[in-house]
């Protein structure tokens, strides 16, 4: 192979962009070599480079030591790197869908979706296709084939990958049951999902709650949730390691090779923590039945 990582980076342009609602936007990309892209399953993550601090855009080179030669740029030179979801990849067509979620101007990656016009030029960091799903990774959602019951929570930063998820059970011959519970900041981003028998969406209003801290829905919704009647204390005499969540990314997996029920858990990472908490702790859920992911923290910066 012509390289040794299975990431490469690519040279797009905007080509148009779409707004789902009133906080999210898909952001279509494109160019010849989008056709060597490859995404291995609905929550795949992507490197995502926006315009420097002094408004240049990026160009970091190709080949070994790209990280390296980024690190080391000027402050005020160096891209603003930020990680995404491929939402959609029409390998065919050269282009690539990623949702953001809309915070303002806040941050480059936001800020960025506002203003950007088509044409402009970005740079992804996104897998190779000529190598594997093993060799690649950059997602968990890898469910037994023996799923049978799914826990899906999410909040705005996590729904794209959530939708994916959706989207690929709903292809199924038979799906399985599936309690999903998405918060997000207005009636407006709710999506349209897909339906099968054995599936419950859950859709949890932030501006419907009084003052409601980020996640704080989520965690309430999954504590009345009906959950899998295997949880056992077994379970939940597990000793759980600490995480200093405002210092450390809270990312633990699931094993495939767990049986009937699995759970996919995204979001920010405080809420993510208590679930992680609950589902273990108080109702023996399997430790190895979970991905919990702290997609982001409350007051710290970001996209």
């Amino acid at each position: 192979m012509a390289s040794a990582s299975p990431y490469k980076l690519f040279d797009v342009v905007l080509r148009h962009k779409h707004q789902l609602s009133p906080h999210l936007m898909r952001i279509t990309l494109a160019s010849e070599t989008v056709a060597e892209m490859a995404t291995w399953a609905p929550d795949q993550r992507v490197k995502l480079f926006f315009p420097a601090a002094d408004g240049s855009p990026a160009r970091l080179s190709q080949g070994e030591g790209w990280y390296a030669r980024f690190r080391s740029m000027l402050a005020d030179r160096r891209p603003a790197m930020r990680t995404y979801t491929i939402r959609h990849l029409r390998a065919d067509r050269g282009e690539v869908d990623i949702d953001f979620v809309l915070h303002g101007e806040t941050g480059p990656a936001s800020r960025w979706a506002l203003r950007a016009r088509p044409g402009e030029s970005m740079q992804i960091l996104a897998p190779d296709s000529r190598f594997s799903a093993e060799e690649a990774g950059g997602f968990e959602w890898k469910p037994p084939q023996t799923l049978q019951q799914l826990l899906l929570v999410a909040d705005s930063t996590a729904l794209p990958a959530a939708m994916g998820i959706l989207d690929e059970l709903a292809a199924l011959v038979e799906p399985p049951r599936t309690q999903a519970f998405f918060e997000v900041d207005s009636v407006q981003d709710m999506l349209a999902v897909p339906d099968w028998p054995g599936l419950s969406v859950q859709w949890l209003i932030r501006e419907q709650a009084e003052a409601a801290a980020a996640g704080t829905l989520m965690v309430e919704a999954v504590r009345k949730a009906a959950l899998p009647v295997d949880a056992s204390t077994v379970n939940q005499a597990v000793e759980l390691a600490d995480v200093d969540i405002d210092q450390e990314i809270l990312w633990e997996i699931a094993e495939t090779a767990t049986d009937g029920f699995y759970g996919w858990i995204a979001g920010e990472s405080a809420a993510v923590m208590n679930l992680r908490r609950y589902l273990i702790k108080e109702r023996g859920i399997p430790r190895d039945a979970l991905n919990l992911m702290g997609y982001w923290r409350y007051n710290k910066p970001g996209g």
